[in-house]
């Protein structure tokens, strides 16, 4: 009767206290070992009191919802080197109490915004070395928890401020190996390292790619004054397109429109030289200014040497008279004299 009850709890609850085939499982540590077994999607039979649950380097090309139902205590998930693609919320729905998740050297491409109300919990969030290009501008609510987040070795052009504001606790930000845009879209970034880093706060910078003038230069090391704000999208320019001769109307409003696009993108980008173009005319103005001021004291020191010269000349073209006049004088105080003898 033992052996029949027992027999009937293993068929009806098979997933308790069982370990999964090719799987190493240690109840003394609450951790299950996957890893490195050729694996092509996450065990459907694992120990509910898994705290840890390690599946890298395995083939797993995608996560089904609610893919850790079995696990609903799992606070470490490693999935590192699998071959995900896609990153579907509804695959972590349950984990509350996830802490670290390890998605380094996967595909993924983006990330779900409703990933953050999926894991609450979260502390620990790594995305290395995907080849994701596009994230979330916003959670829709703040990722209170998250403390690190790891974003190296992809192909981030941009990274929206709102989105790094949403997690308020973050600690640690790893933004390397990204071929960063250095344009006005990237102002927002730069503003959010230059406080997050004043109080605190780690990163390894953002090195840009874009434009070639800033190739190699860190995000921060460039003044954001030199950063224009992007333009508004011109209503004239979407509704006058030009034709170009011989195209039909609608083939000739494509080309516009992906022309306006370029020139948006191009008005856009910072512009690498005002700097240098400014110390040119500051330059010249000094110079400029010292031949001026140069002229000027010439100028002043002539008329000085002028006045004085005229001065004496007149001082001394009034002089010479004096004397004659004192003679003239003399002699004619003497006429009455010579006129009365005579």
């Amino acid at each position: 009767g033992a052996l029949l009850l027992f027999s009937s709890v293993s068929i009806l609850l098979p997933g308790v206290g069982s370990c999964p085939k090719k799987c190493l499982c240690h109840p003394s540590s609450n951790s299950v070992d996957c890893g490195g077994q050729g694996l092509s999607m996450v065990p459907p039979d694992l120990p509910p009191w898994t705290l840890t649950l390690l599946l890298q380097d395995n083939q797993i090309h995608w996560l089904p919802a609610l893919a850790f139902r079995s696990v609903p205590r799992l606070s470490t998930l490693n999935l590192s080197n699998n071959s995900l693609s896609n990153l579907a919320s509804e695959a972590f729905y349950g984990l509350r109490h996830l802490e670290v998740l390890n998605l380094t050297q996967n595909s993924l491409l983006s990330l779900e915004s409703s990933l953050a109300r999926a894991l609450p919990g979260l502390r620990v969030l790594d995305l290395s070395s995907n080849i994701l290009s596009l994230l979330p501008t916003s959670l829709g609510k703040p990722w209170e928890n998250l403390t690190v987040f790891s974003m190296q070795r992809n192909n981030l052009l941009h990274l929206d401020r709102a989105l790094l504001e949403a997690m308020p606790k973050v600690r640690l930000v790893l933004l390397e190996d990204n071929p960063w845009k250095c344009d006005c879209h990237l102002l927002g970034l730069k503003l959010w390292l230059e406080r997050f880093t004043f109080e605190g706060g780690v990163t390894d910078g953002a090195i840009c790619r874009l434009p070639e003038p800033w190739k190699g230069k860190d995000l921060l090391s460039i003044p954001h004054e030199l950063y224009q704000p992007c333009p508004l999208p011109s209503p004239d320019l979407a509704s006058s397109p030009v034709q170009q001769p011989g195209a039909a109307p609608q083939e000739a409003h494509k080309p516009s429109e992906f022309n306006s696009g370029q020139q948006d993108s191009l008005e856009c980008e910072a512009k690498p030289k005002p700097k240098p173009a400014n110390l040119r005319h500051a330059v010249a103005t000094v110079v400029i200014t010292g031949v001026v001021c140069g002229i000027v004291c010439l100028m002043m020191l002539a008329a000085a040497i002028y006045g004085c010269t005229y001065a004496a000349i007149t001082a001394q073209y009034h002089g010479r008279p004096l004397a004659p006049t004192s003679e003239s004088e003399k002699m004619g105080s003497k006429e009455p004299i010579d006129s009365s003898a005579a």
